[in-house]
């Protein structure tokens, strides 16, 4: 008999609709939004005198408060969707965690690794940022694509949470590892010099422990007072915009302070966009197979290959700032990020969708085919 995983469609769950047209308008033009935060921070860093200074005149640790605050907010509303109760169901399908931890904690950071190292042998600073960003796993916009994809919901938060728990521990770790030990083993340059394990500790702790936190009383004690339907229906509406309210903050802070390395090396940023691309693309695809492989069903091989493909630049931009500067290449590393992944997801959900329906026809979690229109 087949171990096939099958699950049932959550409720409400708009299958047939455009994926654009599922996002709000908010999220949409959220790559709109983006270029556009991007080009008022450039304009804001060329045409207001000591903004820069300012900007940083004023830390919360080794981080500059503006950025410190947008985010703390960026990282709130994310975390506070996550249901932290829901943990039985998705924590005893062990070829599921197995598989999201060796793909986010293996093959994910071992890639990147990789990638920044054969892209990038010459720009040790931009080589160093994007190895962050591999060991910042999913804890936010996955969530989205994961939803509009018709993936699992609760599998989604459970790999999510742990992630985030497992972050916490495992970052400054992995952190010291691919930017020390390894290179030394393959005598390849370490950044010794510049790296801080306390710093990576202190950032995450403050940037990802405190929202983690806030996020679980919140829903903790706002399901107790009003009930889960109220708490998901009524308040995570309502909160959700503010995470990319921060997220806009924080880039428009960024380009103010990176404006001048943007716009004179202009070919760096296209070279990290497309390394990013290649990422995006192999992590995905490594986690679809994976799940097909382990006949997971659609929903969780769907949930599999988002959470696995997707990265926390909010925490990556948070740990290279603390631990190597607003202006340094690290950080612009970073910032480049959601610029591509946001339009990259979005095409790799419709990929999802029609993997779905063409490897998945008797799975009632798969999307279902469309029908003709004249």
């Amino acid at each position: 008999m087949s171990d096939l995983t099958v699950d049932t469609p959550r409720a409400g769950t708009d299958t047939t609709s455009p994926v654009l047209a599922r996002l709000s308008t908010l999220d949409r033009y959220l790559p709109v939004w983006i270029v556009v935060a991007m080009a008022v921070g450039l304009l804001l860093g060329r045409t207001v005198p000591g903004l820069a200074d300012a900007l940083d005149a004023v830390r919360v640790g080794s981080v500059s408060l503006p950025i410190a605050v947008g985010l703390l907010v960026m990282m709130y509303p994310v975390l506070a969707k996550v249901r932290y109760r829901e943990t039985s169901r998705v924590t005893s399908d062990r070829r599921l965690m197995g598989a999201s931890l060796v793909l986010n904690w293996l093959v994910g950071p071992a890639l990147m690794f990789a990638l920044a190292w054969l892209l990038l042998p010459d720009a040790p600073a931009y080589r160093t940022g994007l190895i962050i960003v591999g060991l910042a796993r999913c804890i936010a916009m996955v969530l989205i694509w994961n939803d509009l994809s018709c993936g699992d919901t609760e599998a989604a938060a459970v790999l999510v949470a742990v992630n985030s728990a497992f972050q916490v521990f495992a970052f400054a770790a992995l952190g010291w590892f691919y930017l020390q030990v390894l290179p030394g083993w393959l005598g390849l340059a370490t950044t010794i010099a510049e790296f801080s394990v306390r710093a990576i500790v202190v950032s995450v702790l403050v940037f990802l422990g405190v929202p983690l936190l806030a996020g679980y009383l919140t829903r903790t004690l706002g399901e107790r007072t009003r009930g889960r339907d109220w708490y998901e229906q009524r308040f995570l509406p309502r909160i959700g915009p503010v995470a990319l309210y921060g997220l806009l903050f924080t880039i428009v802070v960024l380009f103010a302070l990176q404006g001048d390395a943007i716009t004179s090396r202009p070919g760096d940023v296209a070279r990290i966009a497309l390394l990013l691309l290649a990422y995006f693309a192999i992590m995905f695809s490594v986690g679809f197979a994976a799940g097909r492989a382990l006949q997971l069903g659609y929903a969780k091989t769907a949930t599999l290959a988002f959470t696995a493909a997707g990265n926390n630049f909010e925490l990556a931009i948070a740990v290279a700032i603390g631990t190597f500067g607003a202006t340094s290449g690290q950080a612009l590393a970073g910032v480049v990020g959601p610029l591509i992944e946001v339009p990259v997801l979005v095409a790799l959900v419709y990929v999802a969708l029609a993997a779905g329906r063409r490897f998945y026809p008797g799975d009632p979690t798969a999307p279902p085919a469309r029908q003709e229109t004249r």
